[in-house]
């Protein structure tokens, strides 16, 4: 008994969220696959930063591309692409058995293009062709100006994996980018089987926020909806999903080729010790989902992981939870638009850190 395998009954997909060169090619990842039945990959650049950053994995590269008289910002792109590509190579055998249903692997945009749609378009496109890799997703954020983004790189046949996402209402305008750029692509021709994407919806990181609310209050009321928000908030969104992609809207598209948005569950490391590990596994299992795990999840719900579908149940009490939430005077819309300004700031400060890394590496070997 494999719990992580067994998520594939419940029709989820188990996703690392985690990448390093080394166990691209010392046969780490490939036993994820074979043993515990990997089906994707996503990185972001605080991924990057703490692999490039934090080992040894990358000096001979940096090392060469430096005595080519590489500027920093050619030797990071160079690190990269290797290493999405190489996971590209080892998830393409299951990117074919399931139909290009899954064996992607995700790859951002610098998180400075966030505010700057027509830069967002001109990176992925330039990304995507650049891994060269059918499997590829460009992760794109959901902020104002990545709606338009994502609409426009789906019309013309480019994986997303859209990133950011706190609440209803960034899932809706999402799903509907993805819609409008389905449409698009149709009406130019395009093969709508050939394009995927996933909505990426964070979890914890709503806990950590409303929690901090609910403890300051301190009244029973509060105290019983601690740890309880985000999976709420995430089983209810999933029923919009539902609503979305098994409606009338979608059907004409599904006709014709197309594929869901599948929802993937992004952030689910438990931060509070109070909290189970697996809570946020445990909790969010259901058909055309994604959980994306990072290594300490994984191993935890290998472990000790609670097999169910649980994402359809106590919908009752998860519209409940964010009524009483509400009625406590809690802003969660407010709180959510503050997370993705958050996550958006973070990402940024990672991919400096990291360009910063680079060069300090670059500096140290040229002398």
């Amino acid at each position: 008994m494999n719990p992580l395998v067994d998520l594939q009954a419940y029709g989820q997909s188990f996703w690392y969220d985690n990448i390093r060169r080394k166990f691209l090619h010392d046969g780490t990842l490939q036993s994820l696959i074979d043993d515990d039945g990997l089906r994707g990959m996503t990185s972001n650049p605080s991924i990057f930063q703490k692999a490039i950053g934090h080992s040894d994995d990358y000096d001979d590269q940096i090392r060469s591309l430096t005595a080519d008289g590489a500027e920093a910002t050619v030797v990071y792109e160079s690190l990269v692409l290797a290493d999405i590509q190489a996971a590209c190579n080892l998830f393409a055998a299951l990117y074919a058995e399931s139909d290009m249903g899954d064996g992607f692997v995700s790859l951002e945009v610098s998180p400075h293009l966030a505010q700057d749609t027509n830069g967002t378009i001109q990176e992925a496109r330039r990304l995507f062709r650049a891994v060269n890799r059918p499997n590829v997703m460009i992760k794109v954020p959901a902020t104002p100006e990545g709606i338009p983004a994502i609409r426009q790189l789906i019309g013309e046949g480019i994986n997303v994996n859209v990133t950011l996402m706190f609440n209803m209402a960034h899932y809706e305008v999402v799903a509907q980018a993805y819609i409008d750029g389905l449409n698009q692509l149709q009406a130019n021709g395009g093969d709508l089987a050939r394009v995927a994407s996933v909505a990426s919806f964070f979890v914890s990181r709503v806990d950590t926020a409303v929690d901090n609310k609910l403890t300051a209050l301190d009244t029973s009321l509060s105290k019983g909806l601690l740890g309880k928000v985000a999976v709420a908030n995430s089983r209810l969104v999933y029923q919009r999903f539902k609503q979305i992609f098994h409606g009338e809207t979608f059907r004409q598209l599904q006709a014709a080729g197309a594929n869901c948005q599948r929802l993937l569950w992004a952030s689910t490391s438990t931060k509070n010790p109070a909290y189970s590990q697996t809570l946020y596994v445990d909790e969010l299992i259901g058909p055309e989902t994604v959980n994306t795990m990072p290594p300490n999840t994984v191993d935890a719900f290998r472990e000790s992981g609670r097999l169910g579908r649980t994402l359809d149940s106590d919908l009752d009490a998860a519209q409940q939870t964010i009524e009483n939430l509400a009625a406590l005077g809690i802003d969660l819309a407010a709180i959510t638009e503050q997370l993705q300004d958050e996550g958006v700031a973070a990402f940024a400060g990672a991919f400096d850190t990291l360009m910063a890394a680079i060069v300090s590496k670059m500096s140290e070997i040229s002398r």
